[in-house]
């Protein structure tokens, strides 16, 4: 019998990643990444634990972001998939909100460290934002 992606509760530090990536502050979340991690972000390709931190502080410290987490489906090898909502304003402007949904895949090694990101965000009306 082939297994396949199944619905999972969210993992606890999925959520903390979330938090952090939203807060900025990064912890417990983002200790699951290593110098080796690659981040797939729409285009960009970002390699490393630090350098996936200034990625997301460079796009996101003019932004309140609050994301939110809707799906978890676990596959076998290591797979976790997320379909989320992020909703966004701009820190000059926060009554002016828009809502991006996401995607994220996430692969990791047997240890649960997180070996790669794969995001994907939009569509989006950026014009309320950026």
């Amino acid at each position: 019998m082939t297994q396949r992606a199944a619905p999972a509760p969210v993992p606890r530090w999925v959520g903390q990643l979330m938090h952090e990536i939203d807060a900025l502050d990064f912890g417990e979340g983002f200790a699951r990444m290593t110098d080796d991690t690659e981040m797939f972000f729409g285009t960009a390709h970002v390699i490393g634990a630090e350098a996936i931190k200034a990625f997301f502080v460079k796009i996101d410290e003019p932004l309140h972001i609050d994301h939110t987490v809707l799906e978890c489906w676990d596959a076998p090898g290591g797979v976790l998939f997320l379909r989320g909502e992020a909703t966004m304003a701009k820190k000059t402007d926060p009554d002016t909100t828009a809502r991006a949904p996401f995607m994220h895949l996430y692969r990791l090694d047997d240890s649960g460290r997180i070996r790669t990101i794969h995001i994907t965000a939009g569509p989006l009306h950026t014009d309320a934002v950026m």
